[in-house]
C-alpha cells in the first residue's frame, strides 16, 4: 500500500473510531501541502465537518493526534491551517522507503488488471499520415503503455479505412493521369504517391465544376454532375458489385499504401497487435439490427429504413441501415464492437479518435448498451483536440496537410542542428549521431504532442519542441544523460546508513515515491500529459538538487551513498515515464 493509500484508509478508520461514522477512503482528499506551509501531506477538513458537528480545529487536532497514533513510524507531527490538517511525515519513513526501492519495482501491480483493447491511427488508404495522425498514434501507444505499467493485459488494434469514396477518388484520378506510373518509377512512398493522386483529382475537380458553373449550371448541380465525380461513385458501384478489374486495381494501390504506412510506423515506434479492415468489417452488423428490431431497440419507416430513437438519452434519431438495406457506418462499428469482444473477451475497448467524433462515440455507445452486447459499458472515447501549425488547420484534399514522414525528418535535422551548435558531438561515432538524432528529434515530436491535455486543441511548434531547457523531451533527456554520466564515475553499488534528510533530498523522494499514483492518475484519465509532466518536474527537481548538492564530493560517505541511490531511481524512473510516452532516453548526450 503506497503512502497516500495508507494515509486515506488510516483517516477513514480513525473517523470511524473517533465518531461511529463510516467514511470509506475514497471520500479522503489528500494532497500535496503548500509549499508555503509546513507538512508533506494535507487532509481536507471541510467535506467532514457539517457531518461530523466539529468546528475545522477540533476535528484537527482530534483526527491528527489519532492518526499519528495508528501511524507512529510514519507521520511525525501535524499542524491545521484553516481547515486543513497537514501532515508531516518522518525521515525514517522517507528513508526506509529510498532503500527498499529499486528500478524493477518502481511501480506495484494493481489490484485487479483487466483485459483491455486500444483503438489508434485509423488511417485511410487515399493518404499519407499527417500530423494529426501523429499525435492519434502517440496518444493510443502511451495509453497502452501506461495501462500496461498497472498490470493491464492490453491489446493494441487498428481499423484501416481501405474502401469508400474517398478511396476510389484517388484511384480515378491515377487512372486519369499517371500514365501507368508506380511508387518504383517515381522514386515515392507508396502512400505519399497515392496521397498525390487523391489531391489530383480534387484539383480536377474544382476545374469541372467552374466550368460547368461557367456554362450556366448551378453550383450545387455542377458539384452532382462533374465527370470525375461520376466516374468515382462509379467506380464505388463497381467496387461493391465486386468487378474484377476494380477490385485488380484496389488491392495493388492499397499495397502501395499499405508498404509505405509499414515504413512510418516502424520509424515513429507505433505497432498493432491487430489490424482490422474496412473492407472486411463495413457489412458487420447487419444481424445485429434484425436482432434490434426484434427486441425493438430499432424501429423501421414506412420507406424501409431502419432507426433508433435516442431523443430520451438527450441526443436525437439515427439512422442504422438505409431503406436500400446497405449499410452505414455506425452499422459496421456496432458490429466490429462485437466481433472484437468476442475475439479478445475484453472488459473495456478504448477508441482514440478526433473530438469530431464525439457524438459519433455517444451513440455508439449507447446503441451497444441498448443492445445489450458484452462489455458495452467499457466503450470509451479518447477524444482528443485537431493539432494545428503556427499558419492555420490542413487539409488533405488541398494538399496543405504536413506529412509524418516529412515532420518526422524535420525534427531529426533540427536535433541535428541543434546538437551540433551546442557542441556535443565529439565523442560519438557517426551511427551514434545517427542514432542520437533520431532519439532527439523523436523524443522532442512525441513529448510536445502528448505533454497537452489530450482534449485540448494544440499549436505545434518544431523550433520550440526541441529547446533544451524548456518543459521538452530533450531536457528530460539530457537530464537522464547526466545522471548516467554521474553514475558512471560513482559507480552504483550503495548502502544507505544516513539517518538525516535535506530539504531537497526529501522534496525529490517524495517525487519519487508519487510515481505510481501518477501512472494510475493518467490511466484513470486516459491523459498521458500526466505522464509528462512529472517527468518534467522530476527532471527540474534533480538538476536543482545536484546544482545545491554534489554526489561524487559529498559531505560525509554516507551522503554519498544516499545521493548515488537517489540519482540510480531518478534515472530509472524517468526512464520509465519516458518509455511509456514512447521516448527514448539516451545514455549520453
Amino acid at each position: 500500500m503506497n503512502l497516500i493509500t495508507n494515509i486515506k484508509q488510516t483517516t477513514a478508520n480513525c473517523i470511524n473510531t473517533l465518531y461511529s461514522v463510516s467514511i470509506t477512503p475514497e471520500q479522503v482528499l489528500v494532497n500535496a501541502t503548500k509549499p508555503e506551509f509546513e507538512g508533506d501531506y494535507t487532509i481536507v477538513l471541510f467535506a467532514f465537518v457539517k457531518q461530523l458537528g466539529k468546528s475545522p480545529d477540533a476535528l484537527g487536532q482530534e483526527l491528527g493526534n489519532a492518526i499519528k497514533d495508528a501511524l507512529p513510524e510514519t507521520v511525525s507531527d501535524f499542524n491545521i491551517v484553516k481547515g486543513f490538517l497537514n501532515l508531516s511525515i518522518s525521515n525514517s519513513y522517507w528513508l526506509g522507503f529510498i532503500k527498499s526501492l529499486n528500478a524493477d519495482n518502481l511501480l506495484p501491480s494493481i489490484a485487479n488488471p483487466k483485459k483491455i483493447m486500444v483503438e489508434y491511427s485509423s488511417p485511410n488508404t487515399n493518404k499519407p499520415l499527417h500530423l494529426g495522425h501523429l499525435r492519434n498514434n502517440f496518444l493510443g501507444w502511451s495509453i497502452a503503455e501506461i495501462l500496461k505499467l498497472q498490470g493491464n493485459d492490453v491489446v493494441k488494434t487498428c481499423i484501416v479505412n481501405d474502401r469508400g469514396i474517398h478511396i476510389c477518388k484517388s484511384m480515378i484520378a491515377w487512372q486519369l493521369f499517371a500514365n501507368g506510373s508506380t511508387p518504383a518509377d517515381t522514386h515515392q512512398k507508396g502512400d505519399h504517391f497515392v496521397g498525390d493522386y487523391y489531391v489530383k483529382y480534387n484539383d480536377a475537380y474544382k476545374a469541372e465544376v467552374e466550368a460547368l458553373v461557367a456554362k450556366g449550371m448551378s453550383k450545387e448541380e455542377a458539384e452532382k454532375e462533374a465527370p470525375i465525380q461520376k466516374a468515382a461513385q462509379e467506380m464505388l458501384l463497381k467496387w461493391e458489385q465486386g468487378d474484377a478489374a476494380t477490385i485488380d486495381l484496389w488491392k495493388r494501390m492499397n499495397s502501395w499504401v499499405y508498404e509505405g504506412f509499414d515504413a512510418t510506423y516502424k520509424k515513429i515506434g507505433s505497432d498493432f497487435f491487430k489490424t482490422y479492415y474496412e473492407s472486411n468489417t463495413y457489412l458487420l452488423g447487419k444481424e445485429l439490427v434484425e436482432k434490434g428490431l426484434e427486441k425493438k431497440v430499432f424501429y423501421q419507416k414506412e420507406d424501409s429504413s431502419v432507426w433508433i430513437d435516442l431523443t430520451a438519452d438527450g441526443l436525437d434519431e439515427k439512422i442504422v441501415r438505409r431503406k436500400d438495406g446497405t449499410s452505414v457506418y455506425i452499422t459496421q462499428d456496432i458490429g466490429l464492437a462485437e466481433v472484437k469482444q468476442k475475439e479478445f473477451n475484453t472488459d473495456a475497448s478504448i477508441y482514440v479518435v478526433g473530438d469530431e467524433q464525439n457524438y459519433h462515440f455517444k451513440v455508439l455507445k449507447l446503441i451497444c448498451l441498448k443492445l445489450q452486447l458484452p462489455a458495452a459499458d467499457g466503450i470509451y472515447h479518447l477524444s482528443y483536440g485537431m493539432v494545428e501549425l503556427p499558419t492555420g488547420k490542413m487539409k488533405s484534399r488541398e494538399g496543405t496537410v504536413v506529412d509524418a514522414d516529412d515532420l518526422v525528418e524535420e525534427m531529426i535535422q533540427i536535433s541535428k542542428e541543434k546538437t551540433e551548435s551546442l557542441g556535443k558531438v565529439a565523442d560519438f561515432t557517426p551511427e551514434q549521431l545517427t542514432t542520437l538524432y533520431n532519439t532527439i528529434g523523436l523524443g522532442a515530436l512525441k513529448f510536445f504532442l502528448l505533454r497537452v491535455d489530450p482534449k485540448k486543441k494544440m499549436i505545434f511548434n518544431p523550433e520550440e519542441s526541441i529547446d533544451f531547457h524548456g518543459f521538452t523531451g530533450p531536457f528530460i533527456q539530457y537530464t537522464h544523460a547526466r545522471i548516467k554520466s554521474i553514475l558512471r564515475k560513482t559507480g552504483t553499488n550503495v548502502t544507505i546508513q544516513t539517518n538525516e534528510l535535506l530539504p531537497l533530498e526529501k522534496a525529490l523522494i517524495i517525487t519519487l515515491s508519487n510515481f505510481p499514483d501518477t501512472i494510475n492518475g493518467a490511466a484513470e484519465n486516459l491523459d498521458p500529459s500526466k505522464v509528462a509532466i512529472y517527468a518534467f518536474e522530476l527532471a527540474k527537481l534533480f538538476n536543482s538538487f545536484y546544482a545545491e548538492h554534489s554526489i561524487n564530493n559529498a559531505e560525509t560517505e554516507e551522503k554519498k551513498q544516499l545521493r548515488i541511490q537517489l540519482a540510480i531511481l531518478t534515472a530509472a524512473t524517468l526512464s520509465k515515464s519516458m518509455r511509456a510516452l514512447g521516448i527514448d532516453v539516451p545514455e549520453q548526450m
